[in-house]
């Protein structure tokens, strides 16, 4: 701008946020009478743009831009106007990032390709379909929680950051619970493990750290209102929730429940749990597709080999003869 008005001119470039359209001004000084036209301007003439000027002041003066190159200002107004763009994304993707690991509420944009883009109202989100709960189905302005699995920068020509959501990580179920019990929030209640088959049913292992404080009842809630909110969130998803135990053998009995558990012996060497049942209990302990059992495996953190009674003393028969 300087150049194009003079070198001497001081000039101040102001941009109207709501078109982006800026608005060039010369700094003059009034005075009596005008010795430097580049710099000064009259009393008589200070006086039509501001009836309040006096000797001395410093008076902003609009400048046509008709005195500018045509392509120099627009230049100036794109390098302006990407620079804000640039800002706005790196503000978005400060304030998601932040937020990873936390629940979010949109609403359904879109379904691409199996994807589901979803609205977060500052930014877009993407919950992949290996990220989706199966069974589950949405469509375009649906509501929509999820968990804000990671969020990553896009390249520059891309509009915001890369927030993807998954509704299918037991993280989910674990971060329901946190919004739906306060002894959890508060520390009073601690979830030491979550164990998830997405839409069929998750484990999760409690404990707490104030004698008074029942855990499973404080997530249970009153006439079950805690769990069956978080069931309703994940459309059904049966739910088991078990009192924590750093003895292995026990935890992995409190898991399998409502099976009975008549032994349990543990191989410590090979991290194995070895459980027997009730023959007629076998099918209950294993669990259809054998769920019940891979989730205690997760919850544990061991492998968990589940036989029937009569199969183990004819084992223990057949080892002595």
């Amino acid at each position: 701008a300087r150049k194009e008005i003079g070198q001497k001119s001081k000039v101040v470039v102001e941009l109207v946020p709501d078109t982006l359209e800026f608005k060039v001004f010369e700094i003059r000084t009034v005075v009596e009478k005008v010795e430097e036209p580049a710099t000064q301007i009259s009393l008589e003439e200070a006086l039509k743009l501001n009836p309040d000027v006096a000797i001395g002041n410093h008076l902003k003066v609009p400048t046509e831009l008709s005195g500018f190159r045509r392509i120099a200002a627009q230049s100036a107004k794109n390098v302006i106007i990407q620079k804000i763009k640039d800002a706005e994304k790196e503000h978005v993707f400060a304030e998601f990032k932040q937020r990873e690991g936390d629940l979010v509420t949109g609403s359904v944009k879109k379904v691409n390709k199996g994807d589901i883009i979803v609205s977060l109202g500052k930014a877009e989100a993407i919950l992949p379909a290996k990220e989706q709960t199966p069974g589950e189905i949405y469509r375009p302005n649906d509501r929509i929680k999820a968990y804000i699995l990671k969020v990553e920068k896009k390249d520059k020509n891309q509009k915001g950051p890369i927030i993807i959501l998954s509704r299918a990580t037991p993280n989910l179920v674990r971060s329901l619970f946190e919004s739906e019990v306060p002894e959890i929030y508060e520390g009073i209640v601690e979830i030491k493990a979550v164990a998830r088959d997405p839409g069929k049913r998750s484990k999760i292992a409690v404990v707490s750290h104030d004698p008074t404080v029942d855990p499973i009842g404080a997530c249970v809630g009153l006439k079950g209102a805690r769990v069956r909110a978080v069931v309703e969130e994940l459309g059904g998803e049966k739910i088991d929730i078990i009192e924590w135990s750093d003895n292995p053998a026990e935890l992995c009995a409190r898991a399998l429940s409502p099976a009975d558990i008549v032994e349990v012996s543990i191989n410590k060497e090979k991290k194995v749990i070895t459980v027997v049942v009730p023959h007629d209990q076998l099918s209950l302990a294993i669990g259809k597709q054998g769920q019940n059992a891979r989730l205690t495996s997760r919850i544990v953190g061991w492998n968990i080999d589940i036989k029937a009674e009569q199969v183990s003393k004819q084992s223990d028969s057949d080892e002595k003869e």
